[in-house]
């Protein structure tokens, strides 16, 4: 919603608060499956309780307010979606056993209106995406999977091998150390980073919430979206955010050759493709190549075991 007279600034925030919740739930599940960045905005896809939902985070650019719009009608249909998008959250928070609202909200959290107007800073850090969310005690006496309860059958086999590898790809970045340069959009590389398990963080005199900085060695990804970087550090990759969207999208790590600063960036597919739909030339080519990498690496592996065999 635009901020103008006919637009309460308690609506706009209060929208803000339900989008940063659901953000972070987001985060915590770790559930993004999918990301495309077109003119726009960026396309977003998470599987949610077995569901995919996808939705667009817009650019952060100004934009006149449309003149054709009433905005009358849109305020009825806002005051039903955000009452029950704040039940979605709620519900979203308790399966995970998070405290809602989060806990960085209680402080600057309005009782009489519902929406926060305390001091910025706390408004920021939650809205960084970048802080951990108090969690609600659990019981020890919990529910887990017998593990030996998937031996000997093939469905329950098939299941945990997949369980194994959607794990593993929920956790894709977990060796990933990420510094971000101030020119980066923030909270949908934040967003994707966190979701897959990597840590992120930026310079302190651009924004709260920063966890290290610049100069600590432990980075391993720095994201630059300019032509040259002054100053390098020789222990770190330098890679334009591109790298991050298309790792999403392949499921894993991809070289960093090809997105170094000032490259020509290898063609951004979107990964929502119908089955039967047409197929760009430069899919095609990443199929191929993808399978050929597939066989390689088997080979190697059944070369290994006729050697541990023999």
């Amino acid at each position: 919603m635009p901020r103008q007279g006919r637009i309460q600034t308690g609506i706009i925030n209060k929208c803000r608060v339900l989008a940063v919740e659901f953000m972070h739930y987001v985060v915590a599940a770790r559930c993004i499956k999918k990301v495309f960045v077109s003119i726009k905005g960026f396309y977003i896809q998470a599987e949610i309780e077995g569901n995919d939902i996808t939705w667009i985070m817009p650019h952060q650019f100004t934009t006149p307010p449309p003149t054709n719009i009433d905005f009358k009608v849109m305020l009825s249909f806002l005051e039903l979606y955000t009452t029950l998008l704040g039940f979605v959250n709620f519900k979203l928070f308790s399966n995970l056993n998070l405290i809602y609202p989060p806990k960085a909200l209680e402080e600057v959290f309005s009782e009489r209106s519902r929406v926060y107007f305390g001091d910025d800073i706390y408004r920021e850090r939650l809205e960084s995406l970048n802080i951990k969310l108090a969690e609600v005690p659990k019981d020890d006496d919990d529910d887990e999977i017998d593990e030996e309860l998937l031996m000997g059958d093939e469905t329950l086999e098939s299941l945990a091998a997949s369980r194994k590898e959607e794990g593993e790809f929920k956790s894709l970045f977990k060796d990933c150390k990420f510094f971000l340069s101030r020119e980066i959009p923030r909270e949908i590389v934040v967003l994707v980073i966190r979701s897959l398990g990597g840590e992120v963080s930026w310079d302190s005199d651009s924004g709260v919430a920063s966890t290290y900085e610049e100069s600590d060695e432990s980075i391993t990804h720095h994201i630059v979206d300019r032509p040259s970087q002054s100053h390098q550090f020789l222990s770190r990759c330098y890679i334009q955010p591109q790298w991050v969207f298309d790792c999403v999208n392949q499921r894993k790590l991809l070289p960093v050759d090809e997105y170094v600063p000032g490259a020509i960036l290898p063609p951004h597919l979107s990964p929502f493709v119908q089955e039967g739909a047409y197929v760009p030339p430069e899919q095609v080519e990443l199929l191929s190549r993808d399978k050929k990498d597939d066989g390689e690496e088997k080979g190697e592996s059944d070369k290994k075991e006729k050697g541990l065999g023999g």
